[in-house]
């Protein structure tokens, strides 16, 4: 990792324990520089200047650990600045479908509030509303780190808008938040994919469904399929959709690692698995609990809304075993 001394703390401007850790390191850079000086002039303080060296060297390699744990340590991926937002409906029909579309305009507004850019890629309505499933590609500065433990299965409970007797229903959505990178080693063998293509659907107008732009993708080995449909040309979709496949292969190979990583240490936020049960949305009760870390937070309104960030903190402050 580069001197943590040379960071410009307002690179992480919206991390407070960054730019603390940076002053602090500054400080005790400081004192060091004090302490040989001290021993230029009085010879006779050399014991007690090394004595208080070696202390300070101590507390400057306890901030090294802490700032790797945020920044990255030395060759590890940097953090992406571009993801695929994917969310599904699951189980509960009609609800799900609500609660899923509910979900991506959540992330969306969010996102927008951040000032990253968002763009739809794919998407798959339900007949009485809401998505059966869709992907949203967002781009802007530490996305995937702010969005990372957002993948598993998210919960809804409340009363349907259909339902006359005024029953509370479960339903559920998976949320993946897929990180494009720039650099992989991943490598695709062309015969190991098929490339098909179809129309895209649209507002109307004289192309719509008459030119061939939606391009899917199955990968053969894996049994992995992407589709993109956001661009106007099937070269594009193309180039975006082997983007996502790439992505989703790295993705795969991330998560067998961190389960080989998980038997020497324990994860503090749950397994990032997409099938992990992560959060409630009680609308009668007005809470969002968060299951990982047993924490829950009053006016969902407000969260449905794109007020994530202090569910996103928190989030952030477990996985560093902060209080």
């Amino acid at each position: 990792m580069a001197d943590v001394g040379h960071i410009n703390p307002e690179e992480y401007a919206d991390d407070h324990r960054v730019s603390y850790l940076v002053q602090e390191w500054r400080r005790l850079s400081q004192a060091e520089k004090d302490s040989q000086e001290l021993v230029e002039i009085d010879p006779s303080m050399k014991e007690l200047a090394e004595k208080e060296q070696q202390e300070i060297e101590q507390q400057k390699d306890a901030l090294m650990a802490q700032m790797e744990k945020i920044v990255g340590a030395p060759g590890e991926r940097e953090w992406p600045n571009e993801v695929v937002l994917e969310v599904r409906a699951g189980v509960g029909g009609e609800e799900a479908s609500l609660f899923a579309e509910e979900l991506a305009n959540m992330y969306l507004r969010f996102a927008e509030a951040r000032g990253w850019s968002t763009k739809k890629l794919d998407e798959s309505r339900a007949g009485l509303g809401g998505i059966k499933e869709a992907q949203f590609e967002i781009k802007g500065i530490d996305c995937y780190r702010t969005l990372r433990f957002e993948t598993g299965v998210h919960r809804v409970q409340r009363v349907p808008a259909t339902e006359k007797a005024g029953r509370i229903h479960t339903s559920t959505a998976s949320v993946v938040i897929l990180p494009i990178y720039k650099r992989t080693k991943i490598v695709i063998n062309p015969a190991d994919i098929e490339i098909e293509t179809s129309r895209s659907g649209g507002a109307g107008g004289q192309n719509v469904n008459k030119v061939e732009t939606a391009v899917r993708i199955i990968h053969k080995p894996t049994g992995l399929d992407v589709r993109c449909t956001s661009e106007r040309s099937q070269v594009q979709n193309k180039e975006k959709a082997m983007t996502l496949l790439i992505s989703r292969l790295q993705q795969a190979q991330d998560e067998r690692e961190a389960k080989e990583r998980s038997a020497d240490r324990k994860l503090q936020v749950g397994t990032g698995d997409r099938s992990e049960k992560i959060r409630t949305y009680n609308f009668p009760q007005d809470r969002v609990t968060d299951h990982r870390i047993k924490e829950s937070w009053s006016n969902i309104t407000k969260i449905m809304a794109g007020d994530l960030t202090s569910i996103i903190e928190a989030l952030d402050k477990a996985e560093q075993g902060i209080e």
